[in-house]
């Protein structure tokens, strides 16, 4: 500018520096895995180390490396809002977009009547065997399994698949929240990722079953099994042999039903431990 030494224009344009710095827009505080952004989807999330996270309001576990996971449910609604607040206190909001699916309709017959519309002695079994498998899948532990990735728990053809919703003998029950793989009794079945088994017992409708929990409410289910290898408490590596498919519980035939969830909500296994 004219009348003025060169060192007072440094000295202003080094002044107006941090305001300009700051009307910058801020860098991202969190990446996710997009794919998941899906009724039904199971999202990781990385922050910096020391950051918190919430998932409409709800508070998420986050490791020491800044990773953090969640889910959607079925019938999830079409958006959800993830809030990071960073190691430096600066706040970071995002709406997720949450797609839509269409689900199948899948008919089962041939079972048991006492399989579909149980008497009132086996419907008090049922209850407490659904408060067991809760207190399971509600566990919040440390553990980082799940941030490692996921594998097949068995190699078959995809005989049931998420969400579809199910005619039982002609009655229409609740969806399937699972992914069945039609292999033979015997069949060896792996952890699909490192944790420990917090449930190896059996039940009416899931005959002998095991659930693993893999840190942050993330957890497995393995079902219908002639034989369970593993006992609770234990910890299992990923791709450990944990028991063996069978045709337990309310089934038409062998095969391994197989569940994968965040906490209470059954989420799609498929992409997680099938991503092909």
């Amino acid at each position: 500018m004219e009348g003025q030494s060169p060192s007072t224009c440094t000295r202003r344009a080094l002044l107006a520096l941090p305001a300009l710095l700051l009307a910058r827009p801020a860098a991202a505080a969190f990446t996710l895995s997009d794919r998941g952004l899906t009724q039904g989807g199971f999202v990781v999330g990385h922050a910096p180390p020391g950051s918190r996270a919430a998932l409409d309001g709800r508070a998420l576990r986050v490791t020491a490396d800044g990773t953090f996971a969640f889910g959607f449910g079925r019938d999830h609604g079409t958006a959800a809002v993830l809030t990071v607040i960073g190691p430096d206190n600066r706040r970071e909001e995002r709406r997720l977009p949450i797609a839509r699916r269409r689900w199948q309709e899948q008919r089962i017959n041939g079972l048991p009547p006492a399989q579909v519309t149980p008497d009132e002695e086996t419907l008090q079994r049922i209850l407490r065997e659904r408060e067991k498998l809760a207190a399971a899948r509600a566990v919040d532990s440390p553990l980082t399994g799940f941030s490692q990735g996921f594998i097949a728990p068995a190699t078959g053809r995809i005989s049931g698949v998420y969400g579809s919703r199910r005619i039982l003998n002609g009655q229409p029950r609740q969806p399937h929240y699972g992914l069945d793989f039609a292999v033979p009794t015997g069949t060896p079945l792996k952890a699909v990722a490192a944790g420990r088994v917090t449930l190896a017992d059996s039940f009416h409708f899931f005959g002998n079953l095991v659930v693993i929990d893999h840190g942050h409410g993330v957890n497995s289910l393995y079902a219908h099994l002639s034989a369970i290898e593993v006992r609770e408490g234990q910890m299992v590596g990923q791709g450990e042999r944990i028991a063996q498919s069978g045709a337990t519980g309310r089934v038409t035939g062998p095969h391994l039903h197989f569940s994968f969830s965040w906490f209470h909500t059954f989420l799609d296994p498929q992409p997680v431990v099938l991503p092909g």
